[in-house]
């Protein structure tokens, strides 16, 4: 009779025990997946560096679903398994400054550099659509852009301009896209009905999905009305989101200095809310620039949105018909000469006479010029407050002049701006060798900063962008901080950086042993909601 009592009592105990287990097992956390689980794909060994939390230690990572499912000191296995003793397992490094991401070359460039996420800010998309249509299901990095009120206000002055890809960059460089572009918008000074017309169609863009408002008040600085840039950012204030800018002026002299073009947003961010960011203020603001940085500091302890990006270099891409580029602002106001303009086409420095003939016949001639000092741009750089972008801006095939587009276009062909191959690793390697900032700081400037900006200014997607945490999108860059470095130059600006040996994308190895795979279409869209699909 006692063992019967005892087996029984037994019994009662393993029963409550199994039912317990049950019970806690269906309580784990939905982002937190069992040890136990056959992974997508394991990371092994790696230094795995989270710039929201801190976390620096060595972790196995697990992939499933696209998704970050654990971060362990324990044994974990996968489909796939990637060794990465020795490497930094970090957020996929998200650029918002890239005119090249909508191609699969400038993909590629931006892929062997670490890049998981680049986008259109500056001069973003118009058709809106048309730009997110034209990567559906055959991107292998993340793509989107704001609405790109330049190609709008190409649009209503030049109404034969019919964009097939949805960027007026691509339309101005690409040969091949018979879109009918050109710069009159640089001087176009709409009457009252057009500007109302042009905010009528910013504000249908944003309804449309876009992430926020370009401002590339810069290139189109003699027409452009303050009524416009106030009701952008009043737009912005009214959705929650952000304006994007290019400055007024690029100058470190009265009355047309950089910062003054700075101010001219920042006031209305002031009385209109919204946030604002502030691309490439190296080159605006030049010699300037620490105050403009200290102007920026002020703003955001008052609790204004606003941050400020650089790139790694100290010379400038754009087209030569920039309305910066002229010779009363080149010289006088950012201190330098036709010698410190370089033509792509020929990479040769411009003399007067020929700037003047570029101008007058081809002023969408892509030309590299002289910006900010060395010893400027450094200090901006390690600024704690500031996050980095590319500025990518199209390479051109040297044997042909034509945009390089297609995935297999040899690096080597190529000629530009370096900074489309080479910014992030370029930072990665200024870290190590100049001890700029702590790593932990650079790989925040490139990942976490730029993501929880976008988060704060209506794009909920980011915040689980940006993170190496369980539960965030599984973009991963993974890379050697001993040896990463860029390798394009001004002679060869297309060479990729290396260091870089593993880049995931949405949970997909996309590069492997530094190569990108083609044909792994891994990448989706950003896009704020669809209020309305027509108009």
């Amino acid at each position: 009779m006692k063992n019967l009592i005892f087996i029984c009592t037994f019994l009662a105990i393993n029963l409550v025990f199994i039912t317990s287990c049950k019970e806690s097992a269906n309580e784990l956390p939905t982002d937190k997946i069992p040890l136990s689980t056959a992974f997508d794909v394991v990371i092994l060994n790696g230094r795995v560096m989270d710039p929201e939390t801190n976390l620096d230690a060595v972790r196995n990572v697990g992939i499933k679903d696209g998704k970050i499912g654990i971060i362990t000191e324990e044994k974990i296995s996968g489909k796939e398994t990637i060794d990465a003793t020795g490497h930094v397992v970090s957020p996929g490094f998200i650029d918002y400054h890239s005119h090249a991401s909508n191609t699969a070359f400038g993909q590629r460039l931006h892929l062997r550099d670490g890049v998981t996420t680049p986008l259109e800010l500056e001069v973003g998309a118009y058709p809106v659509d048309t730009y997110y249509n034209s990567l559906e299901g055959k991107s292998y990095t993340n793509y989107g852009a704001t609405v790109g009120t330049g190609g709008i206000r190409e649009k209503i002055v030049h109404p034969s301009y019919d964009s097939k890809s949805g960027s007026l960059v691509k339309d101005l460089f690409d040969k091949h896209e018979d879109a009918f572009a050109t710069m009159d918008v640089a001087a176009f000074a709409p009457n009252k009905e057009q500007v109302e017309q042009i905010n009528t169609l910013v504000e249908e863009s944003i309804n449309l999905g876009a992430l926020g408002i370009a401002v590339p008040v810069g290139y189109m600085s003699t027409g452009t009305k303050s009524a416009e840039l106030r009701t952008w950012q009043e737009l912005a204030g009214k959705y929650g989101l952000a304006t994007f800018l290019h400055g007024r002026f690029s100058s470190q002299q009265p009355p047309t200095s950089g910062i003054l073009g700075f101010q001219e947003m920042i006031a209305s961010v002031g009385i209109y809310g919204g946030g604002l960011y502030i691309h490439h203020i190296h080159q605006q603001s030049l010699g300037e620039t620490p105050e403009a940085l200290e102007m920026i500091a002020s703003a955001q302890e008052k609790g204004l949105k606003i941050i400020p990006e650089v790139y790694p270099y100290y010379q400038g891409a754009t087209i030569v018909g920039a309305d910066y580029l002229v010779p009363s602002n080149y010289g006088p106001n950012m201190g330098r000469s036709y010698e410190d303009i370089i033509e792509v086409a020929t990479m040769k420095p411009l003399t007067k006479e020929r700037y003047e003939e570029l101008v007058k016949t081809d002023p969408a001639a892509s030309v590299i010029f002289g910006g900010i000092s060395e010893e400027g741009l450094l200090s901006a750089i390690a600024d704690p407050k500031v996050v980095i972008g590319s500025d990518m801006m199209p390479l051109t095939i040297s044997s042909t002049g034509e945009m390089a587009v297609d995935f297999n276009v040899p690096f080597d062909s190529v000629q530009g701006h370096p900074r489309g191959a080479g910014t992030h690793a370029k930072v990665l390697r200024l870290t190590r060798e100049k001890n700029l900032m702590p790593l932990m700081l650079a790989i925040s400037k490139m990942s976490y900063m730029p993501a929880q900006f976008l988060e704060n200014n209506g794009v909920s997607q980011m915040k689980n962008k940006g993170r190496i945490q369980e539960g965030a999108d599984a973009d991963i860059t993974i890379f050697n901080a001993e040896t990463v470095k860029d390798n394009s130059t001004m002679v060869k600006a297309g060479l990729p950086s290396t260091g870089i040996p593993y880049v995931l994308v949405n949970g997909t190895i996309v590069v492997k042993d530094s190569k990108v795979l083609e044909g792994v279409y891994a990448g989706q869209p950003i896009r704020n909601p669809i209020i309305k699909k027509e108009y």
